[in-house]
């Protein structure tokens, strides 16, 4: 039988489950040795009765398997967390082992004999990671972890009522069971109005997915060493924060407060109601006023006070200040224009490329370590990390966009320091903008038009131990309605202009409904867009539609559908397919807005390609949301600091995004309309 690489990843299917029994229609026929010390006795009989069904029989070759004590040394039963040294440590090595297998089909036996004996959140990641940059796998389209993991996204009372439906009711006639809108708190609690933002799948899968592509941690530097890596992580989290106080003023809340003050009670609770299916334990929560105490907790490893976070915190700002950080040899290196941001992004979330983790510590990832552990941070009670301590959770907590609020301002203290762009760097000679109008597909020009819909995602991949078959849950989400971005360009050269168009949207008025001044409305931008033109000379009548954003991706690749509408093996077309998964869900381009409007100003600037452009051959990749997630294998396909032209202070003078505005800029006055009516998906 040919050797098909695409059987890997159905070890990631059914993740509880002992490899042998059936994944659908195939089997892997597993070595007597690989079985497990339960299964091993009883080794024929397993394969005869888990084998007599099935299509396909994969046969695992037994090798010489490498040292697996590491990865082994997290119980199977555990949490896993990046954020914990130890934890990130052990991620490390299995990566490096399964980076370090000479081919697929070695590959496939050592993650078949590690499956079963390795905590499967861990196993899930670094196998993924490892598909993901290997050169012989990383074409394979991974399933998205909602479909082996809905234990982190799904309401825990929703998987009684799934196991029920797909044991008594035969596949075909089985309902989609429906995950209630905002089951996590009351209207008493106002951070509830958010629920829609925090808790939904897609925008939480972005997030495990940036996370995946861009790890902070392995042995082999290659796969944390990618082009503007520290930079991106700076302008992916800050579009975050962005868009929460957005969503913030969509239901008429104050922008979010930093938490700059780690000695002070955290007012927000939270109580995530997910069950761990892995752990067998329910996710804890945070009670209002909880206080950040240091940590002891032997079983992870971690023995930390705050007074050292704080420490670390303080010899950021100095390097900031002082224009340099120290490497471990203690040379200085400059903060500069051009990559600054960058050192600073690889300090400040402390992956592998921090010049000097012994000076500058591990802020970020103990930051989410200390508020996941506030509940029980001596382990006294036997408690797990909250929701904060796990990438795939963390956005569902009110207090994740506290802590990077604050961390964005840390970086705002570098842009800060900066000079200002002059006007004649913003300006391009020569091209103006007469014009802007969007048209949604229903609503009033300069409108955009958003509503609630429900759509369903297929959770029999991660459903351990029920009947096969489709299960569907179906889960409300926030929806626009499509538009068309009308642009009006003039080139007065007598010959054709390459351009970028850069697109961005942001409230036109604070919380106290008076107009944004540009040093806070800069820090509100949210990129919605960004494209190449070819602008002949005269007038140029640029047509844009909503779904083709080069931040989001398609509902069909956030929720990632391996077998619908998949294009023909082998073709271009199939690698477009295939892109990781990251990007921001589409549903989600659009803040949610105000049933009388919320004001808004879509701001829109034409740049010169030809000054921002990056020579490198996209062909084969997929780009369509590099605005967030850069190119896969890629240079970042833009010269321009990420955030541009609002990732500085504004030159002298310039008080209002009026004042900022020049010929090749424009701003568009839009309102963002929130009607309460839900709809179905129908495709």
């Amino acid at each position: 039988m040919v050797f098909d690489k695409k059987h890997l990843l159905l070890l990631l299917d059914r993740p509880r489950e002992p490899v042998f029994m059936g994944k659908g229609r195939v089997v892997f026929d597993v070595p007597d040795n690989y079985l497990t010390d339960r299964y091993r006795p009883i080794g024929p009989e397993i394969q005869n009765r888990f084998g007599e069904n099935a299509e396909e029989r994969i046969t695992v070759r037994s090798i010489a398997l490498p040292d697996l004590r590491i990865p082994m040394s997290l119980g199977r039963q555990e949490q896993f967390s990046l954020f914990i040294p130890r934890h990130r440590k052990i991620a490390a090595r299995l990566i490096d082992i399964f980076m370090g297998m000479r081919n697929v089909e070695d590959l496939q036996s050592c993650a078949v004999f590690a499956r079963d004996r390795i905590n499967p959140y861990l196993f899930n990641y670094a196998l993924s990671v490892a598909l993901l940059h290997r050169k012989d796998t990383h074409d394979l389209d991974l399933p998205t972890i909602i479909e082996v993991f809905p234990d982190k996204y799904v309401d825990s009372k929703v998987f009684s009522q799934i196991r029920e439906e797909a044991t008594v009711v035969p596949e075909g006639m089985r309902m989609p069971i429906v995950i209630p809108k905002d089951y996590t708190a009351s209207d008493l609690d106002e951070e509830h109005r958010l629920w829609y933002f925090r808790e939904d799948i897609g925008v939480n899968l972005h997030h495990w997915h940036w996370h995946l592509v861009y790890p902070f941690d392995a042995s082999n530097r290659a796969i944390v060493d990618k082009d503007r890596r520290g930079e991106l992580f700076y302008y992916m989290h800050q579009q975050l924060v962005a868009r929460y106080n957005f969503e913030r003023f969509s239901n008429r809340l104050q922008r979010v407060k930093r938490l700059n003050n780690l000695r002070e009670p955290i007012s927000e609770g939270y109580f995530p109601k997910l069950d761990s299916l892995v752990a067998s334990r329910a996710w804890p929560g945070r009670v209002d006023s909880s206080v950040l105490k240091d940590l002891n907790r032997e079983a992870d490893q971690i023995k930390q006070d705050v007074a050292d976070l704080e420490r670390w915190i303080d010899r950021i700002y100095e390097a900031i200040h002082q224009g340099f950080v120290v490497d471990e040899s203690g040379n200085r290196i400059p903060l500069d224009e051009q990559n600054g941001i960058d050192h600073l992004g690889n300090i400040i979330e402390s992956s592998t490329l921090s010049p000097n983790r012994q000076l500058y510590g591990d802020m970020h990832n103990m930051g989410h370590v200390f508020i996941s552990y506030a509940h029980d941070p001596d382990h006294r009670h036997l408690e797990s990390f909250g929701v904060m301590g796990d990438v795939a959770t963390a956005m569902r907590d009110p207090v994740f966009y506290r802590w990077h609020s604050y961390i964005d301002d840390i970086f705002q203290e570098h842009k800060n320091k900066l000079t200002p762009y002059t006007r004649s760097q913003l300006t391009f000679d020569g091209i103006s903008i007469t014009g802007i109008t969007v048209q949604p597909e229903d609503g009033q020009p300069n409108t955009f038009q958003t509503f609630w819909q429900q759509s369903d995602v297929d959770l029999s991949r991660g459903m351990d131990f029920v009947p096969r078959g489709n299960v569907f849950a179906r889960f409300t989400h926030l929806q626009h309605s499509p538009f068309v971005t009308t642009i009006m360009i003039e080139n007065d050269s007598d010959a054709q202009r390459m351009a970028f168009v850069r697109v961005f949207l942001a409230p036109k008025n604070d919380e106290r409904g008076t107009p944004m001044v540009f040093r806070d409305q800069r820090l509100f931008m949210v990129e919605l867009d960004k494209f190449l033109v070819a602008l002949r000379p005269g007038s140029n009548r640029i047509r844009r539609r909503s779904k083709e954003s080069t931040v989001t991706i398609p509902f069909e690749r956030t929720f990632r559908n391996l077998d619908q509408n998949r294009p023909e093996p082998d073709t271009p077309q199939e690698a477009e397919f295939n892109f990781c998964g990251c990007g921001w869900p589409a549903h989600m381009l659009i803040p949610k807005g105000l049933p009388e409007g919320l004001p808004a100003d879509l701001f829109i600037m034409v740049s010169n390609y030809e000054e921002d452009r990056v020579v490198q051959d996209l062909v084969g990749t997929c780009n369509d949301a590099a605005s967030y997630c850069g190119v896969r294998d890629r240079l970042y396909p833009d010269r321009k600091a990420m955030g541009y032209p609002f990732d500085r202070a504004a030159r002298s003078g310039v008080d209002s995004l009026a004042n900022f505005l020049t010929p090749n800029m424009a701003v568009q006055s839009i309102t963002v309309v929130h009607n309460d009516r839900t709809v179905n998906r129908t495709s």
